[in-house]
C-alpha cells in the first residue's frame, strides 16, 4: 500500500503538467480555409483538434466565415466573432490559428485590431498566393462562358456547405476568393497587411511584429501521404503544377509567416487539419501533436 501511495505521489507532478499542457492564457480561435466550415454534418473541419487542445486546458473556439469570399470580408466576419469570444470569456485577446485561406483571414484581423490578438498562426497559409489559383485564373478568362460555369459550380458547392454547416446567411463570392488566392491578389493584400511577412521570399518573418502580435507558421510538403486517404490522389495531381515543394495546394515558401516552426512535415493540405477523418502519414508527426505542441509554445510565451 505504501509503495502504491509513493508511486502516486511521484506521478502527481507529471499528471498536473499534462493536465495544463495546452492551457494558454488567451482563448484559441481556429479559422477554416476555402470551401471550409466549422462543423459539417457533425464532422469538424479541424478534425479532432479542438478536443485534443481542450483536453489539457485550452479554451478553443471554431470560427465560421464565408466558404468563398475575399480575405478582407472574411476578416471582417472573423473580427466580429473574435469580439464575441472576448465578451463571452472576459479575455483581453485571442490566439488565432488559420488554415489555408484562413491564414490571410487571421492576418487581416491581427493587422486592423492588433489590440485584440495575442498571436496569429498560419497553417498551410496562402500568404504569397497559390500556383493552383494562378493556373485556374489563367485558364478561366474573366467574362467567359467557362468562368460563368465555374462560378455556378463553386457557388453551388459553397451554398451546400453553408447550408449544411449552419452558415447559410453568409455571403459567398467564388471569384473574390479565387482572386484573393492568386499571386497577384496576395501581393495586393500584403501591401496593406504586411505584418509578420518575411522580408524576402521563402525567408522567415519576425516572431513579434511591430504591432505587438506574435506570428508563426508551419506547413507540410507531402501530397500522397496515405494510400487509404481517398483525397490524396487529387492532391498528388495538383502538386505536380508547383515549382517548389508543396502540400498539394500551397507551396512551402508561400506559407512562411513569422517564426517558421517547420515545413518538412510529410503532410498534404488536408493532413494539416487532420483530415480525411484523421488519416495521415503513419511514420510522421501526428497533426494533433503539432497543435498541442503549439499551444504549449504559446503558453511558454505567456500567450
Amino acid at each position: 500500500m505504501k509503495r502504491w501511495l509513493l508511486m502516486l505521489l511521484c506521478a502527481l507532478p507529471m499528471l498536473t503538467q499534462a493536465a495544463g499542457y495546452t492551457q494558454t492564457r488567451y482563448p484559441i480561435v481556429l479559422v477554416h480555409g476555402l470551401f471550409g466550415f466549422d462543423k459539417l454534418l457533425g464532422v469538424d473541419y479541424f478534425y479532432g483538434i479542438p478536443q485534443a487542445l481542450t483536453r489539457d486546458g485550452a479554451r478553443v473556439y471554431v470560427a465560421q466565415v464565408s466558404a468563398t469570399q475575399s480575405s478582407e470580408l472574411r476578416g471582417e466576419q472573423l473580427l466580429k466573432q473574435v469580439q464575441q469570444v472576448l465578451a463571452i470569456t472576459g479575455a483581453e485577446k485571442v490566439n488565432l490559428i488559420g488554415h489555408s485561406h484562413g491564414g490571410p483571414t487571421i492576418r487581416y484581423v491581427a493587422s486592423v485590431a492588433p489590440e485584440l490578438v495575442a498571436s496569429a498562426t498560419s497553417v498551410g497559409g496562402v500568404n504569397q498566393g497559390s500556383e493552383i489559383a494562378d493556373l485556374v485564373r489563367a485558364n478561366v478568362k474573366p467574362g467567359s462562358v467557362t468562368e460563368r460555369l465555374a462560378v455556378a459550380a463553386a457557388s453551388a458547392l459553397s451554398g451546400v456547405i453553408s447550408l449544411l454547416s449552419g452558415g447559410s446567411k453568409l455571403p459567398q463570392d467564388p471569384l473574390a476568393s479565387l482572386d484573393a488566392l492568386t499571386s497577384a491578389g496576395a501581393q495586393r493584400f500584403n501591401q496593406h497587411y504586411p505584418e509578420g511577412l518575411p522580408s524576402r521570399y521563402c525567408g522567415e518573418g519576425p516572431l513579434q511584429a511591430a504591432n505587438g502580435v506574435y506570428y508563426f507558421s508551419w506547413s507540410g510538403r507531402g501530397n500522397m501521404t496515405n494510400i487509404l486517404d481517398p483525397v490524396d490522389p487529387a492532391l498528388a495531381l495538383t502538386g505536380t503544377f508547383f515549382k517548389e515543394p508543396n502540400d498539394g495546394l500551397v507551396g512551402v515558401c508561400s506559407s512562411h509567416l513569422g517564426k517558421v516552426i517547420g515545413t518538412g512535415y510529410r503532410m498534404n493540405h488536408l493532413d494539416e487539419v487532420n483530415q480525411s477523418f484523421g488519416i495521415h502519414h503513419l511514420f510522421d508527426t501526428d497533426p494533433l501533436t503539432l497543435y498541442r505542441q503549439h499551444a504549449n509554445r504559446l503558453q511558454g510565451l505567456g500567450l
